[in-house]
C-alpha cells in the first residue's frame, strides 16, 4: 500500500509541474489528482489511525510496566492498586475503540463510493448510467458557475440512470403559450437520452391544443399529464398580480397540491425556455441538495430585487438580487413535510399588506419565501438560466457557447429583447422553432417504453400491408399519423343567438396562401382551416399572419397546422381536421381557390332555416363557376355573373376538362331559378355543399389528386341526404397555376393505375356497408 500511494502521489506531482498542456487539459488532469489525493488521503487514513490508535491503547494498557486487563471480569475492585481513577480511564478507553470502530467503517464506506465514481469504473459501466458532465467536455461551464457565486464540487456530478425517467412540470394558458411550449419541447427532447414525463397545468384551450399535438406526435418514452389550471384560479385569485402572465403566472406555487403527492421531485419551467443541453444534467443536480434545500434556482440576473432600476422602484424583499423561477427544482416530498402551502401563504399575506400585488407573479412570493428561509434554497449556477431580460446581466454568466445549459427569453419583448449576444440566442431559438419534430420520433434504445395503443394498432395495421404492392405507398398514406397543431393562432368565437351559424371549411398549402386575405373579404362567418405545413413553413405563414392587417383583425378564423410527412398531399386528412374543429352546427365545404359571393354568409344562414337542415338530411349545393383571368371585377349579384357568364369572362367549373363533376347542378335551370331544387346523384358528381356538422367525414384512402370530393358525395347519397341546389348563391374558382398532385397525376401512369384500384376497392367498401343500395354505384361506374 504504500508503495501504491507514493506512486500516486509522484504521479500527481508530475502533472502539477508539466508545462506544455492546455488548460483544459491541465485542469482535467488537475481534477483526476484531486480524486487521486482522496484515494491517498482515505488510504493512508485507513491505514494508520487504526495502528496509532491500538498503539496508544497497547501502551495505556500497562501499569508500572505491568499490563492491566481491561475486561470487568479481570477486574478487581478489592485490590490495593484499584482506584476511581483507573476505572474512570478504563471506561474512557473503551468509549474511544469504540469510536475508531465506528470512524473505521464511515472510512471504508466513503472509500468504497470514491473507487465506486472513479473514471475508470464510469467507464466500467458506460452503458448503465451517465454523468451530469457527460458530453461537455471541457470545465469553462464550471469556472462560469464559480464566477457567478456558485462553488462547483471536484471531479464527477452524480450519475443519472439511463432509464429514470425525468419529471418536468410547465404551466400553460392559451393559445400564444401553447405555440412556446412546442419549442421548448422540441429542445428538450433534441439533447434528451431518458424517458420524459411532462406535467402540463393547463386551461381548456391549451389541453386541446397539446393534447392533440401529443397524440399525433407519438414519440417514445414521452408521457404527458394534464391538471386542470381553471380548477387552481381560486387558489391564487386572492393574489393581485400585474405580471403579463396574469393569474397562471402564480399556479407555481401550488404544485406541491397539484402533483401526484407520490411525485418527489421535479423540473418546473417557463415556457419561454429553450434547451441547450440535456435536461438529465440538470435532473442530477437534485444528488447535490443538501439538508433543509428543496428548492434549486438560478440568482436573479438583473438589478431588479435591489431597488435601483428606477426612481421609488420599490421590490419585493429578496435575499440579495434574488432568485428567478423561470428553472425551478422542486423537492415535493420534502416541501410536502415542511408545510409549503402554509409557508408561502403566511409570507404572500403579510408581504401584500404593504406590496398590494405582485408585479413578477410567482417569483416575488418564492423570494419572499427565501428571504426568511434561506437555508431552503440551493443555488444552482447561472448557465441554468441564462436570462435575457431587460437590464440583464447574463454576460457575466458565461464565456463561450459550450458554457450555455438554459436561455430564458424572460422579457415582455422576447425575441426582441436587446443584448450583446441576441443574435446568437435568437439563432439557436429559430433552429428549435423550425426544427422538422418528426426526427425527434427516435427511440431510446436499452428503455421499455410504456404501451401504447395507438402505436400498436398503427403498427399492426402496416404490418398487414404487403411492401411488394405496386401500391403500397398510397395505401401506408392512409395510416399515417401527421403531427397536427390545432388553433396555431389565437381563436375567439361569439355563439350566435339562433343555431343557423356556419363555417367556411377548407384545406391549403404554403403555395395557397394569398387567398386567405381575399377569402377573409368575402366571408365575414367563422371559417377552419388546415394546412398541410413543414416546421419551418408553419412559422413563415405565422410571420405572414401576423404582417396581416385584415387576417389579425380576425378572431374566429380556426388555423390547423398538420405537418408534412410523406409524399402525398394528404387532402382528405386535411378536410377531416378542419371539419371536426368547428364551432357551429353547420358548415360549408369549400376549396380555397374559391371565393364565395358576396353576403353568401348570411344568405346560407337563411336557408339552413327555410329548409329545415336541422331535421332533415340535406346537401345544399352552391354553384360553382371559374375565370381564367387573374384580376377579376367580382359579380356583386346574380344578374352580373349571368352577364359575365354570357360573355364567356366566367364559365362553369371545369366544363372544359370534366363536365361530369357539376353537370347534374344543372346550370341551365339554375339561370331562372328563384327557388331552391333538387337534383339526383350522378356518377363522379362532386359539388361544394352546405350540411349539418355531424355529416360523414372524408375517406383518407384518396390522397393528392383525384376522387377524393366524389367519394364524400356518393357516401353522402348512401345515407339518402337530398342535394338541393341554392338559386341565389354563387362561388368562383380563381387561377392558380397547376399543384404537384395533378403534374404526378397527368404524367405518372401507375399514379392512374392505383387511382382506379382504390376506387374499386371504395366502392367495394361501400357495397359491404350499404348493402343492395348501394349498387347502383357500380353499375353508375361501369355506365359512365
Amino acid at each position: 500500500m504504500g508503495i501504491i500511494c507514493w506512486r500516486l502521489w509522484t504521479t500527481c506531482f508530475q502533472h502539477r509541474n508539466s508545462t506544455g498542456l492546455g488548460i483544459s487539459t491541465s485542469e482535467r488532469m488537475l481534477g483526476i489528482c484531486r480524486g487521486r489525493r482522496k484515494f491517498l488521503a482515505a488510504s493512508l487514513t485507513l491505514l494508520f489511525v487504526p495502528a496509532i490508535t491500538w498503539i496508544y491503547l497497547f501502551a495505556g494498557s500497562f501499569e508500572d510496566g505491568k499490563p492491566v486487563s481491561l475486561s470487568p471480569l479481570e477486574s478487581q475492585p478489592h485490590s490495593p492498586r484499584y482506584t476511581a481513577s483507573s476505572q474512570r480511564e478504563r471506561e474512557s478507553l473503551e468509549v474511544r475503540m469504540r469510536e475508531v470502530e465506528e470512524e473505521n467503517r464511515a472510512l471504508r464506506k466513503q472509500l468504497s463510493l470514491a473507487q465506486s465514481r472513479s473514471p475508470s469504473h464510469r467507464r466500467g459501466n458506460h452503458s448503465k448510467t451517465y454523468s451530469m458532465e457527460e458530453g461537455t467536455g471541457d470545465s469553462e461551464s464550471l469556472r462560469a458557475g464559480i464566477v457567478a457565486g456558485n462553488s462547483s464540487e471536484c471531479g464527477q456530478q452524480p450519475a443519472v440512470e439511463k432509464c429514470e425517467t425525468i419529471h418536468v412540470a410547465i404551466v400553460c394558458a392559451g393559445y400564444n403559450a401553447s405555440r412556446d411550449v412546442v419549442t421548448l419541447v422540441k429542445s428538450v427532447l433534441f439533447h434528451r437520452r431518458n424517458p420524459l414525463h411532462f406535467h402540463l397545468i393547463a386551461d381548456a384551450i391549451a389541453k386541446q391544443i397539446l393534447a392533440t399535438l401529443f397524440q399525433t406526435w407519438m414519440v417514445p418514452a414521452v408521457r404527458i399529464d394534464f391538471y386542470d389550471a381553471d380548477e387552481l384560479k381560486s387558489e391564487v385569485s386572492w393574489i393581485p398580480n400585474k405580471h403579463y402572465s396574469g393569474i397562471y403566472g402564480l399556479m407555481k406555487l401550488v404544485l406541491t397540491k397539484t402533483l401526484p403527492s407520490n411525485l418527489e421531485r421535479v423540473i418546473v419551467l417557463d415556457t419561454d425556455i429553450t434547451f441547450a443541453t440535456d435536461i438529465a444534467e440538470l435532473w442530477a443536480v437534485f444528488h447535490k441538495f443538501k439538508g433543509q434545500q428543496v428548492l434549486g434556482l438560478v440568482e436573479n440576473q438583473s438589478d431588479w430585487y435591489l431597488g435601483n432600476l428606477w426612481k421609488n422602484h420599490r421590490p419585493w424583499p429578496a435575499l440579495g438580487r434574488g432568485y428567478n423561477t423561470g428553472v425551478i427544482l422542486l423537492l415535493l416530498d420534502k416541501l410536502r413535510k415542511m408545510k409549503w402551502e402554509q409557508m408561502w401563504r403566511l409570507t404572500a399575506e403579510r408581504e401584500l399588506m404593504s406590496m398590494l400585488s405582485t408585479s413578477l407573479a410567482d417569483q416575488d412570493i418564492f423570494n419572499a419565501v427565501i428571504k426568511q428561509n434561506p437555508f431552503l434554497v440551493y443555488q444552482l449556477p447561472c448557465f441554468w438560466n441564462v436570462q435575457l431580460s431587460d437590464h440583464t446581466r447574463s454576460e457575466q454568466c458565461y464565456r463561450d457557447v459550450s458554457d450555455l445549459k438554459v436561455i430564458h427569453w424572460n422579457s415582455p419583448k422576447k425575441l426582441r429583447v436587446k443584448n450583446k449576444h441576441v443574435e446568437f440566442f435568437r439563432n439557436l431559438y429559430l433552429t428549435f422553432l423550425e426544427y422538422d419534430g418528426n426526427l425527434l420520433r427516435r427511440e431510446l434504445f436499452g428503455c421499455p417504453s410504456e404501451a401504447d395503443i395507438n402505436s400498436e394498432n398503427l403498427q399492426k395495421q402496416l404490418s398487414e400491408l404487403d411492401e411488394d404492392d405496386m401500391c403500397y405507398e398510397f395505401r401506408r398514406e392512409r395510416f399515417t399519423v401527421h403531427r397536427t397543431h390545432l388553433y396555431f393562432l389565437h381563436y375567439e368565437y361569439e355563439h350566435a343567438s339562433e343555431d343557423t351559424d356556419v363555417t367556411l371549411v377548407a384545406q391549403l398549402s404554403m403555395d395557397r396562401l394569398q387567398m386567405l386575405e381575399a377569402i377573409c373579404k368575402h366571408w365575414e362567418g367563422p371559417i377552419s382551416l388546415a394546412l398541410y405545413l413543414s416546421d419551418a413553413e408553419a412559422q413563415q405563414f405565422l410571420r405572414y399572419a401576423q404582417g396581416s392587417e385584415v387576417l389579425m383583425s380576425r378572431r374566429n378564423v380556426g388555423y390547423h397546422i398538420v405537418y408534412k410527412e410523406g409524399q402525398f398531399y394528404p387532402v382528405n386528412l386535411l378536410r377531416n381536421v378542419a371539419m371536426k374543429h368547428i364551432s357551429t352546427p353547420y358548415m360549408f365545404l369549400s376549396d380555397i381557390d374559391f371565393l364565395p359571393m358576396y353576403g353568401l354568409y348570411e344568405y346560407l344562414r337563411k336557408s339552413v332555416i327555410q329548409l329545415d337542415l336541422a331535421n332533415t338530411k340535406k346537401a345544399l349545393i352552391v354553384p360553382a363557376f371559374e375565370t381564367l383571368r387573374y384580376r377579376l371585377s367580382f359579380p356583386k349579384s346574380k344578374a352580373e355573373l349571368l352577364s359575365m357568364l354570357d360573355m364567356g369572362t366566367l364559365f362553369t367549373f371545369r366544363y372544359h376538362v370534366w363536365t361530369k363533376g357539376h353537370a347534374p347542378t344543372n346550370f341551365a335551370k339554375w339561370r331562372t331559378a328563384t327557388t331552391p331544387y333538387r337534383v339526383e346523384w350522378e356518377a363522379d358528381f362532386e359539388p361544394y355543399v352546405v350540411v349539418r356538422q355531424d355529416c360523414p367525414e372524408y375517406d383518407r384512402r384518396f390522397v393528392g389528386f383525384g376522387w377524393n370530393k366524389v367519394a364524400h358525395i356518393m357516401e353522402l347519397d348512401a345515407q339518402e341526404y337530398e342535394f338541393i341546389v341554392l338559386p341565389n348563391a354563387y362561388m368562383i374558382h380563381m387561377p392558380h397555376a397547376p399543384s404537384f398532385d395533378i403534374t404526378k397525376f397527368r404524367s405518372n401512369k401507375q399514379y392512374r393505375i392505383c387511382l382506379k384500384t382504390l376506387k374499386e376497392e371504395f366502392q367495394q367498401d361501400m357495397s359491404r356497408r350499404y348493402g343492395f343500395a348501394a349498387l347502383k354505384y357500380l353499375t353508375a361506374e361501369n355506365n359512365s
